[in-house]
């Protein structure tokens, strides 16, 4: 291991952590219902082992840029990973519902610190022309983690103890925690520098009143529900408080001013624009297979490995692109390709068959391999060097809402339009679901495509010709 550059070093510790926290959470995706089992609860209650992660990592991401630059950022690093194997260790021992809710609630905490910092790092390790390679290794972990992780956790919560969700994530913990503090090189630290508490109270209640209220809007009713349309409301108000107070601060929490930079504003519109299309396809394609064409889960599991494996592939490519090339040449393409494939799943029929769709899955993949960590990195290299860690914070955090707002709209639309199209008379249930699951991805194909003109917008680094 020694033998690798110091700068590789950084990016193999890193990966560690990052895929840690991305597959702990895509585990328990499949286990919900085992789970309401296990502890006798409904889904409302079992669903705060995802919500509270959400809404906890959220929380957490916009103080990360004030920790890095007060007390370093490898501290504050390596911190956030021992903080996820302590929450992943209180996960294991828990005894109630409640308890794993609270381990899981740390996890959310350890990622908020980790996932910001972790792309910090790599830039301070890596000079700016060779940074889109380094970022396409170290995403690797983030297209992998979330494609494996319903299938690692299906295998576990059917031959294994539920605690095995939990005790999983250690070992790699671990791992991530020695090269961590053996290869991460300390940063600079600012003592004189202020904390904006007033900043903090705003935008994270602001954050954290949204993702809770997507995070529990998983019908039409739950959604437009008071309380619920109250956090929405109360939310996007805080955080536009939040962006006047800022405006007004010598040291604000958050530097708002990277978004004057098209680079960077544009490539937190790709990134989110592709998050949702990766997420409709990890929700409405296990409701394809296994709701519509009637296979199992190990079946939905296997659909999603070759496409991990293309996005893996092609966005080391991409990154080398990158960083030859421009951002225009392997962005926009990217984009397209995987806004073509998943076109493509619009048009399934009951005839279709399995290895067609896997084929477009894994074109969709090898898109968002080329378009989306390429785009973060142009982004981030537009701004300073010294906003990397807040520009990262901000990028997460945006990506994280963008997400779940994805997922609440499909499932929404999942459930509200299959209804009305199997309430037309000579339509059954499996038609009505195909042609609900068509429609819904014909959505994140045009949510994909339309972004295709604005990626063009993208700059290299700024001795690129």
């Amino acid at each position: 291991m020694s033998r690798l550059p110091s700068k590789w070093l950084v990016v193999v510790s890193v990966l560690f952590g990052t895929f840690t926290v991305i597959l702990n959470n895509s585990m328990l995706n499949p286990t919900l219902p085992r789970f309401m089992e296990i502890f006798e609860a409904d889904a409302v209650a079992v669903g705060w082992m995802l919500t509270i992660f959400m809404v906890a990592m959220g929380m957490t991401m916009p103080v990360t840029g004030y920790m890095g630059d007060r007390f370093g950022k490898k501290k504050v690093y390596v911190t956030g990973l021992a903080i996820l194997i302590i929450g992943s260790i209180c996960g294991a021992l828990s005894q109630t519902l409640s308890m794993i809710i609270i381990s899981r609630a740390i996890q959310g905490i350890a990622g908020g610190l980790m996932m910001p910092i972790a792309m910090a790092l790599i830039f301070n390790a890596f000079p700016r022309h060779e940074r889109g390679m380094a970022v396409g290794v170290y995403g690797v972990a983030a297209m992998v983690a979330p494609a494996i992780g319903p299938t690692v956790g299906g295998v576990i919560i059917q031959y294994f103890d539920w605690q095995w969700l939990f005790l999983f994530n250690i070992p790699f913990g671990l791992i991530g925690l020695i090269f961590s503090s053996k290869y991460l090189k300390r940063t600079e630290t600012n003592p004189e520098i202020k904390f904006d508490y007033i900043g903090f109270a705003i935008v994270t209640s602001g954050i954290g009143a949204i993702l809770f209220a997507l995070g529990r809007g998983n019908t039409l009713e739950a959604l437009t529900s008071p309380s619920n349309l109250a956090l929405i409301i109360g939310g996007i108000a805080a955080l536009v408080v939040f962006v006047f107070f800022e405006r007004k601060q010598e040291q604000p929490l958050l530097e708002l001013s990277v978004f004057r930079v098209p680079t960077y504003t544009v490539s937190i519109l790709v990134t989110s624009a592709a998050s949702i299309g990766l997420f409709s396809g990890i929700f409405l394609l296990p409701l394809l297979i296994q709701n519509v064409y009637g296979l199992s889960e190990i079946m939905t599991g296997l659909l999603f490995l070759p496409a991990a494996a293309a996005s893996g592939i092609f966005m080391t490519i991409g990154g080398r692109i990158l960083d030859r090339k421009g951002p225009k040449y392997v962005v926009p393409p990217g984009l397209a390709i995987m806004g073509i494939a998943t076109l493509g799943l619009s048009f399934l029929k009951l005839s279709t068959p399995y290895w067609w769709i896997m084929v477009l899955n894994t074109v969709r993949g090898l898109g968002m391999g080329m378009g989306n960590m390429p785009a973060t990195t142009s982004g981030m290299n537009a701004i300073p060097d010294d906003l990397v860690a807040q520009g990262s914070a901000m990028n997460n955090i945006l990506r994280q809402v963008s997400s779940s707002l994805g997922i609440v709209f499909f499932s929404i639309y999942y459930e509200v339009r299959r209804a009305q199209v199997a309430a037309t008379p000579g339509i059954d249930m499996q038609a009505a679901t195909l042609q609900t699951l068509n429609e819904a991805f014909l959505v994140s194909a045009v949510i994909l495509l339309l972004v295709v003109p604005f990626s063009f917008i993208l700059k290299g680094v700024p001795d690129e010709k």
